[in-house]
This record gives C-alpha cells, structure tokens and sequence, in this order.
C-alpha cells in the first residue's frame, strides 16, 4: 500500500509540475499573475515581492529572501514546496537582513505545504495527506544577527539544513533587537526532507532571531524532524502548537534567551522528546523561560523533557499527560546537573498525570541526588480536565490540529 500512495505521490507531482506557470525571471517581480495560477518561486529574491492569496506559489529548491529585500504574504496564500532530497530540497529562507511579512489571521492563515498537498485556493486543507505524511519538502527557515553562543565563541555560524557552500546560511551576531519581519497565523505542514544522513530540515528554524521579530499563532503539523527549533537569538514565541513531528516538539539550542509563552506539544509514536533543552556551546550563560506548556505524549515516547548540556532555562506552568511508564524527564549530562543544583536550571508549577503503577520519583533520570528540584514542584493529578497549568488550547482553534480533533 505504501508504494501505491507513493506512486500516486509521484504522479500529483508530475500533474501539478506541468500545469503551473513560471515568470522568466520570478526573482525581481511582484509575486502575481491572473487568478487560480501556480507561481514557481527559485533561487534568492533580490526585490521586493508581495504573494498575494488568489495563486498559490511553489517552491522549486530554495527561494531565498535576500539581505535588504521583503517579501509580503497576504492573509490566506498558499505556498507549497517541491520535491527534492538534499542540496534540491526546498525551502523558505529568510537570509540575515532579509524579511518576511507573513501576518495571516485566524480565518485565513497562511499555509506552507508540500507540492503533494492538493489544497487548492481558498482552501484550509486538501484531502489526499494527513499526519502520517512527513519529509515532502523542506520547511520554514529564518536567520537573523541576534547572539548565539557555539563553540569557540564565534559570531556566527551556519546553519543545519544548507550547505556551508551556499551564498547565504549564515545565523548570529550582535544585533540582539534584530527584526526578521512578522509571522503570525502561518501552518507549515509534512515537512522536513531529508537533506543528509540523519539531517532533516525543521518545521519552523530560527537561527539568531531577534526581539525585533514577531512570531505568534505558528503551527506545525507532520514534520519529519523537530516541530520549532531555536538556535540562539532572542526572539519570543507566543501560542506554537507542534503534531506529529518526528523528533522533538520544542527544541532549543546555543543559549537562546527569549521566552516561549502558550504552547502544545502533541506526540505521536514516532515523535523523539515533547522538548528536547540544551544549554550554551560557548561560553554565554545566558538562559531561557518557557510558560504556560502542554506536553501530550505518547506511550512509546522516551522522554518528555530532555535537558543537556549545561541547560539553564526556567520552565513553568507545564502540564505532560499521555506518556508511558517508561518516559523520563533526563538530565543527560553532569553540566546539566550542576545548572540544576545551581538554581539555574528551574521548575515550578507542573501538574503531571502518571501513567498507572509509576511513582514521581520513577520518571527523574540522571539527576544525581538533585531530584527534588524537580519533584517539589510537581503536583500529580488523576486527569487533565482537572489541571490548573498548561497551555490556553483555545487559542489554537484555527489550526489544522484542531479541524483534526487531536487535542
């Protein structure tokens, strides 16, 4: 059955890619065209655009928003990415200096899709994939010049998902008001394509985001590798939901010290950690807050919260329900210990529901005697319906999750 759908994958693709229209040089004009078209998109943007929401426009490879170049989305547009494995896969990147102004609302957001998808215009979804459907394209990039914190202590670095051959790629610097544009009420569905061995592109990645940056009501639905991840920068998130990723929920690197507030981790089987937290490469102390989360797992899942390498972060409000008696909240690494020891590491306000026949105490790894800094701040209850923390799922009612009944 599966190499059927894959069959039939291969001939939507082939269908889509004779009928759309391409501009012969789409990368100086204003993004439009007559009604009901297919755009092709390719290569970097070196002028301003607008995508309006009467065409839909593919992805073909990695369109790139160039240094001092904006690209507006209207309310309602859908994009879809191409197929392509490795150095072919597709993208949307917003290069340092770059922005996307993407401000779709609750009735008409904007959705980033894969070529596969046959949604069509005016449409919140198509009808041929679902959660089960992952790694059709690349995803959502942005890299700006707010601080990180690597090894060696280098400004910056270039980010995983494109070659360090590329003109573009590179994340980090000083800047730590950074602006990368404004992203609000955007769904990026069946991403992340494999580009290398055991390297996949994230639903949503931020790479030295700045506070400048606006980023609300983001939603990421069947992605291959981590739903958001953050490599340093400072941009806060508000109200991220992440179903059916394929590795972790919510991961956070290199000293990112923004705030996540509101967000709603739904696991699957195959998902890796709900948040997956690691500390500084370099020699930064700085640290993270995330607020009001809910973790919904999956008995198969290994860890619910993962925190290495020297985590500091303070994580509050947090609700985890659904996970089996085998799932940890770990502390990896001996420098994640010492930051939980320290008061750098913090917790306070869980509610947890534990699967029957599971203490507290069983679901702490490798906290070295230090487990009380996590267990006096959790409060076991029988059921979710009765938790007073966690994530306003109302908030998400927009989102293709919901039309999917998954919370």
């Amino acid at each position: 059955m599966k190499t059927i759908k894959n069959l039939l994958f291969l001939l939507a693709f082939s269908l889509v890619a004779f009928n759309c229209s391409s501009d012969d040089d789409n990368t100086t004009d204003d993004g439009g065209g007559d009604e009901n078209e297919n755009i092709v998109k390719t290569g970097i943007l070196t002028a301003n655009e607008t995508w309006t929401s009467d065409n839909i426009y593919e992805l073909d490879g990695k369109v790139v928003v160039n240094e001092g170049v904006t690209l507006t989305i209207e309310p309602g547009t859908i994009i879809k990415g191409g197929q392509g494995l490795e150095s072919l896969a597709s993208a949307l990147v917003v290069d340092q200096g770059g922005k996307i102004i993407a401000n779709g609302t609750a009735s008409a957001p904007i959705i980033m899709t894969s070529v596969l998808d046959n949604i069509e215009v005016g449409q919140a979804a198509g009808t041929n994939l679902d959660q089960n459907d992952t790694g059709l394209w690349g995803g959502l990039i942005i890299l700006g010049r707010a601080p990180i914190s690597v090894s060696g202590d280098v400004g910056t670095a270039q980010i995983e998902g494109i070659a360090a051959n590329e003109p573009y790629g590179q994340y980090g610097g000083d800047i730590a008001d950074d602006n990368s544009g404004s992203y609000k009420y955007i769904s990026v569905r069946h991403g992340g394509i494999t580009i290398g061995s055991d390297n996949e592109i994230n639903g949503i990645t931020m790479g030295g985001v700045g506070t400048g940056t606006v980023m609300e009501n983001l939603e990421v639905v069947a992605n291959a590798d981590d739903g958001f991840e953050w490599f340093g920068g400072t941009v806060n998130g508000k109200n991220f939901i992440t179903w059916a990723h394929g590795d972790d929920g919510l991961d956070a690197d290199q000293a990112w010290s923004g705030t996540m507030d509101n967000a709603l981790v739904i696991q699957t089987s195959e998902s890796g950690s709900a948040l997956e937290l690691d500390g500084p490469e370099g020699t930064s102390t700085n640290g993270y807050t995330m607020t009001n989360i809910t973790l919904i797992g999956d008995a198969a899942n290994e860890h619910f919260t993962d925190c290495r390498d020297g985590l500091i972060a303070n994580l509050n409000n947090v609700l985890a329900y659904g996970f089996g008696e085998n799932t940890t909240l770990r502390f990896k690494d001996e420098d994640s210990v010492t930051e939980l020891a320290a008061d750098a590491l913090t917790f306070s306000d869980w509610e947890i529901v534990l699967p029957a026949g599971v203490a507290l105490a069983d679901i702490v790894e490798g906290a070295e005697g230090n487990d009380a800094k996590f267990t006096d701040n959790v409060t076991t209850i029988e059921s979710a319906s009765t938790a007073t923390v966690g994530a306003n799922t109302s908030v998400f009612g927009w989102t293709y999750t919901a039309s999917q009944s998954a919370f």
